[in-house]
């Protein structure tokens, strides 16, 4: 376990749409593992009042922030601003997490000790061993799975669980990006982004957990995601993004 001084600056960033009703857990149990932790919902205007209720919050925890966007721009632009935010203020570590316990805060503790320990990136992965999903059927399995296998294939690169959101990045990381020019805006996003910390040599390392699917709201997934992601692969394969 890091000790709380080496977390103290770490930015937890959340994108909220129509979260109102996971929220409030959210601000609650996810700071709790990891003394010094920080957090950022950047929310898309969220029509059911999730940004008001996200502005009570904020007044009541420093340690609580939000980001208001202006509307419905997409979960890679949400985690790109959040990073922008983060890179402008005093945080070594910035951590993106799911706003529906999908990924667990339990896990946080093992991932920001890979982090100090000098890991570039930290994926926490479904599918290396001792990891795995709980409540999702076969057809979706299946899914997630080929989408792996198939980006694995198409990029050449060895990570178990490239479609992973639940990562924590170094503050040098993010700045050897060029996040302006990254264009993939849905699930495509986090093969991206992992890719091009693969291709700069950076350091990514894996570690095992449990993805319960939401139970509280709506998925966001859609079959558009899943084709942008399907051709944002062989684009960056051929260098034109």
């Amino acid at each position: 376990m890091p000790s709380p001084d080496a977390t103290r600056r770490a930015l937890i960033v959340v994108p909220t749409y129509n979260e109102r009703d996971n929220v409030e857990r959210v601000a609650a149990e996810f700071l709790a593992p990891v003394a010094g932790a920080e957090l950022l919902f950047v929310d898309d205007a969220s029509p059911d009042g999730t940004g008001e209720l996200l502005d009570r919050i904020v007044a009541g925890d420093p340690r609580v922030h939000v980001l208001h966007r202006a509307g419905k721009l997409g979960l890679g632009t949400a985690y790109l601003d959040g990073f922008r935010w983060a890179l402008a203020r005093d945080y070594r570590l910035v951590i993106e997490m799911d706003a529906d316990f999908s990924h667990h805060p339990r896990f946080l503790p093992r991932m920001v000790e890979l982090a100090e320990a000098g890991a570039d990136l930290v994926v926490g992965s479904r599918y290396v061993e001792g990891g795995g999903t709980i409540n999702w059927g076969v057809r979706r399995q299946l899914i997630s799975r080929a989408g792996g296998q198939y980006a694995r294939l198409v990029l050449g690169f060895d990570i178990g669980d490239p479609t992973s959101g639940f990562l924590c990045y170094r503050r040098e990381t993010l700045e050897r990006i060029d996040l302006a020019s990254v264009r993939s805006n849905g699930y495509g996003f986090q093969i991206e982004m992992k890719y091009r910390v693969h291709r700069a040599g950076m350091r990514i390392e894996e570690f095992p957990i449990v993805f319960e699917d939401r139970r509280v709201g709506q998925s966001k997934m859609s079959g558009g995601i899943v084709a942008e992601a399907l051709w944002m692969v062989w684009k960056l394969r051929l260098g034109k993004s």
